[in-house]
């Protein structure tokens, strides 16, 4: 089992070396002068859009709404809570700066990528009108391309498996609730980690059985209504110790220019562990986040890319520099007996002393749940693309079988597997909407010329 895990972990850091970064940064750089800083210029255009006044025109599967709640299902969740723990223990505190780099990129980034998966939505073997990568790839730059859109699907059903999800919220019920408690002993790990998987793989396929439609009814509710708790929770902490937030901002920014705090204080690696994780939390440019906005209802491609932009904007730079700034306030990073997830709860229950860790465990819960549940209709997509939409649904039972097995492996295991998959999802993504970036442009002159 180690060889298989250390396996794992070499994967994940080969696939993030630095002409990944140069392909999600520089396509980042790129999009925005191309566009002129054009999607900043329409936030207010973006909002009022999720109003719904929109959401009857054209094809689709669900609203605009549902649309984004399902893709921040899929971002907001342990990335922000365990996947900046890790950013901040790796890289220091100068990770969470590349993190908002890449989130500010991933702004212009996702406007273009959830705008092409509209404009070059396709039919998948039963006739369905799909978007994502893949269609994009066909449609957009022709069969003869097929091969790129195979490759992004074999990526995406390895990357958009739930592991590091039932990793972490198996880690938060077994050590925040039941070791805390003493409910059972260290001795029983093992046993629980399976049995808590197997409840899990329950809860899950109950869900994700019922398609798309159940999955985004149930995550348009639950999402915006954990969002708020969370953010509330920490935002009050926050405002509770308002003087010390400049400071800890100072570092962030100082930190990712010295990389005094990181290992040796190598600046690459600040850089690199911050770019990977904004990666894994706001997935902009992965492609799975162009799934999502690929089935929403409306006519109008730049609507969806407009809408799809604000997804960074509330999963990185509010909610994880909120998780950041609590995990470096209470000091809770310098724990060198913790890891992902833990260090977050410590953080939580510094603050608020007695019931801290309790709120933290209810948001853990639901959002990682919410994102297993988008991240199996992303794997089911791929897989119908490679075998027929007809055999999609065997990826849920797959969903299912591998919740059980993560709840039974370690940490690095699963950030280095998922990382691997995202890395290579990000190559078929990321050229395809360079290479039909003016495409967007044109669609966006036209578009903005009515409005």
């Amino acid at each position: 089992m180690s060889s298989i895990e250390a396996l794992l972990i070499t994967f994940g850091d080969m696939a993030w070396g630095p002409w990944l970064l140069v392909l999600l940064l520089g396509g980042g750089i790129y999009f925005i002068f191309l566009s002129r800083f054009l999607p900043f210029r329409y936030l207010s255009h973006s909002l009022a859009l999720l109003s719904g006044k929109y959401d009857k025109e054209g094809p689709g599967e669900i609203t605009h709404f549902q649309a984004l709640s399902s893709a921040l299902a899929g971002t907001i969740g342990m990335g922000n809570i365990a996947g900046v723990a890790i950013a901040i223990t790796v890289g220091g505190p100068g990770a969470v700066f590349w993190m908002w780099i890449t989130a500010i990129l991933g702004i212009t980034t996702k406007f273009f990528t959830c705008t092409l998966s509209v404009m070059y939505r396709g039919e998948d073997s039963e006739g369905n009108l799909q978007g994502g990568p893949m269609y994009v790839i066909t449609e957009g730059l022709g069969k003869k391309y097929r091969w790129l859109a195979v490759f992004f699907c074999i990526a995406g059903v390895v990357g958009c498996l739930p592991m590091f999800q039932t990793n972490q919220l198996v880690q938060t019920i077994r050590e925040l609730i039941f070791l805390e408690q003493g409910w059972i002993s260290q001795d029983q790990a093992t046993q629980f980690n399976f049995v808590t998987g197997v409840v899990l793989a329950a809860i899950v396929g109950f869900v994700i059985f019922g398609g798309l439609p159940r999955i985004a009814k149930v995550v348009s509710r639950l999402v915006p209504a954990m969002s708020l708790l969370y953010v509330g929770v920490a935002f009050y902490i926050l405002l509770m110790n308002w003087t010390e937030v400049p400071y800890y901002l100072a570092l962030i920014v100082t930190d990712a220019f010295t990389g005094m705090a990181a290992a040796g204080g190598a600046i690459g690696t600040v850089i690199a562990t911050g770019v990977r994780r904004g990666a894994f939390s706001n997935e902009a440019g992965i492609g799975t986040e162009a799934m999502a906005h690929g089935a929403a209802r409306t006519s109008e491609p730049v609507r969806e890319g407009l809408v799809a932009m604000l997804g960074p904007i509330i999963d990185t730079l509010i909610i994880c520099t909120a998780t950041a700034l609590l995990i470096l306030m209470t000091g809770a990073w310098e724990n060198s007996g913790a890891s992902g997830v833990t260090i977050t709860s410590i953080a939580f229950e510094t603050a608020l002393p007695g019931y801290g860790s309790t709120l933290l465990i209810v948001c853990i819960f639901f959002f990682s749940i919410t994102t297993i549940f988008s991240y199996s209709y992303y794997g089911s997509k791929c897989l119908g693309f490679l075998i027929g939409a007809e055999r999609k649904h065997y990826y849920n039972y797959l969903v299912v079988f591998m919740t059980v097995v993560a709840s039974m492996l370690s940490l690095d295991a699963m950030v280095g597997l998922i990382d691997g998959a995202f890395a290579l999802m990000a190559i078929p993504t990321m050229t395809s909407t360079i290479i039909l970036a003016p495409k967007v442009m044109s669609a966006a002159r036209s578009y903005f010329a009515k409005i």
